[in-house]
């Protein structure tokens, strides 16, 4: 009985865990064109929701798709740029980004905070009772703000007591989003282990293929002597035939056997970043192409794996033969499939296994600690994904690392120590570059006396250097004293070639005003409908702070006369 009984809950639980509610509307009033699928591999991360193309403009009504209430807002100049939260009473939160301006009472209350906190970049949580929202409501218009490539919106679910995110396309979506393409391959990879040869090759090697009169694609035979693993570089097209979004699911067969698979219903945030497992990502950082494993050396929790056996690795046996069958999927069920043969072989090696002679082999599971000549790096536990023999070395004060081709998943920290020669206000100015060519890019520096360190989670080359040159403000879109009776705008552009932008603060006849800063096209915008200036003269002041603290002021005075 008690067995039943604990058959009975975890049925119950699995089926609650996707009965998922579809009483959903759309948030555009037009046909959703999506940009972006859910899980979809990005820089860094997998994709937390989807983007809905906007027809290449801003301003379209953004809609809350059920009853709740706004619990979250958050404007900022990265990710999401201008972002609302609505938590609904079925469980769930919905997240609608890159918006171009909030609508009505909920505009008014982020300006208001704006103007209270004396700052463009804020956070709010509203309470339950503060801006209820109706199915329907008009919330927003859609934008360009933040990390965007375009005009679109970012939307997204979250389970709100855990916030997990789940794939939209649960919530009844597909009535939406038209599917009606399959998804495609565009490369395949294979990689010997050990001292495994695989077709003439100890490296990485493409796996040639066809597609078939019946949509599937069939690769050459792949002949090995050992372990091997495949990738694959697949996307679906989804609502447009010029679209690569990602794939939803992918299974993978050896000899009619589940050994690999794969889906995206649903992770946690603190998952994403195990995207540069999930990929090749010395080939992506090369050649900028996302091949999916399906293998991987060493354990690590990402759900979304799924019945995996011996981690994907096929270790080919003497006399025999196998069929890897892999099986791409869209949230619609269009299936493509590869048919990979495979046979256990011996051939000359043409392409001979690159090996590294560094003395240092860092243990991945472990701390690692490195020092020479006053500059040290430290390595906590699970930082790398798996053991590699890593390049360290210090000369003339500058640092090298490895190389980008190894995923770093935790911060590492490097420190210059016992720095000489440098007067104090130089050493306010110093801090370590990370070194490409000649170009020098900012690491945000944390300095003690004279030890100066940073946490990265980059590899390559280090080395100090000081940054005295404060920002450029430029082209400001009015003429100084001119009236500006018809003016919607003050605008400045503000830019910084070496530690960038930290702060930006701008005045009205010496009050705070508001000026929102998109760094893509490196503006920062008043809007006069603030009515923020007073009849006759006005004196308007910017500061720009970089963040070493090298500032610069630009002052100027204009006219409002009725």
């Amino acid at each position: 009985m008690k067995r039943l009984l604990f058959l009975v809950l975890i049925f119950n639980i699995s089926f609650a865990q996707n009965d998922y509610p579809k009483d959903f509307i759309s948030p555009l009033a037009i046909n959703l064109d999506l940009s972006g699928s859910f899980g979809e591999l990005r820089s860094n991360h997998f994709h937390s929701g989807i983007d809905i193309k906007t027809e290449k403009r801003e301003g379209l009504d953004v809609f809350a798709v059920a009853d709740g209430y706004i619990s979250r807002i958050k404007i900022s100049t990265y990710g999401y740029g201008k972002a609302i939260y609505i938590t609904h009473p079925n469980g769930y939160t919905t997240v609608y980004g890159h918006l171009q301006r909030a609508n009505g009472a909920i505009e008014d209350y982020i300006k208001k905070n704006h103007y209270d906190k004396k700052s463009y970049e804020i956070e709010m949580f509203p309470k339950p009772n503060d801006l209820p929202v109706k199915q329907g409501d008009i919330i927003a218009f859609s934008g360009n703000s933040g990390g965007s490539g375009g005009p679109h919106l970012h939307f997204e679910f979250r389970e709100t007591a855990t916030e997990k995110i789940v794939n939209p396309l649960h919530f009844g979506f597909t009535k939406f989003v038209k599917d009606k393409h399959a998804p495609d391959l565009y490369g395949v990879m294979v990689y010997p282990m050990d001292s495994t040869v695989v077709n003439k090759s100890q490296r990485p090697i493409s796996v040639s293929f066809n597609k078939q009169q019946d949509g599937s694609y069939l690769a050459t035979k792949v002949i090995a002597n050992g372990k091997i693993g495949f990738a694959i570089n697949a996307s679906d097209k989804c609502t447009n035939p010029y679209n690569r979004n990602g794939l939803y699911k992918v299974k993978a067969f050896l000899n009619g056997v589940l050994y690999f698979s794969y889906d995206f219903n649903t992770f946690a945030f603190d998952e994403s970043r195990y995207i540069n497992n999930f990929i090749d990502y010395g080939k992506y950082q090369e050649q900028r192409q996302r091949y999916q494993k399906l293998f991987f050396n060493s354990d690590y929790p990402l759900s979304v794996l799924k019945d995996n056996k011996k981690q994907g690795i096929i270790n080919t046996q003497p006399g025999a033969s196998y069929t890897l069958r892999v099986e791409m999927y869209d949230f619609e069920g269009h299936q493509t499939n590869l048919f990979i043969p495979i046979e256990f072989g011996t051939s000359e090696v043409v392409f001979k296994k690159e090996e590294n002679s560094s003395p240092y082999l860092l243990k991945s599971k472990i701390e690692n600690n490195y020092t020479k000549n006053n500059v040290s790096v430290y390595v906590p536990e699970n930082a790398f994904y798996d053991d590699f023999k890593i390049n360290f070395d210090v000369k003339d004060n500058v640092l090298y690392l490895h190389d980008e081709s190894v995923p770093v998943h935790k911060n590492i920290t490097i420190t210059f120590s016992d720095v000489e020669g440098l007067t104090e206000e130089q050493m306010k100015k110093t801090f370590i570059a990370s070194v490409e060519g000649v170009r020098l890019s900012y690491n945000k520096t944390y300095r003690k006396d004279n030890r100066f360190s940073i946490r990265t989670r980059s590899l390559g080359t280090f080395k100090l250097a000081q940054d005295s040159i404060p920002p450029r403000i430029f082209n400001v879109n009015f003429v100084e004293g001119k009236n500006l009776n018809k003016q919607k705008t003050l605008s400045v552009s503000i830019s910084d070639d070496m530690s960038g932008i930290d702060s930006y603060n701008a005045y009205l006849n010496g009050e705070w005003i508001l000026m929102e800063y998109d760094y893509k096209t490196r503006k920062l915008v008043h809007d006069l409908a603030d009515k923020k200036y007073k009849e006759g003269r006005n004196d308007f002041k910017v500061i720009v702070t970089d963040d070493l603290q090298n500032s610069t002021t630009f002052e100027s005075h204009f006219y409002m006369n009725p």
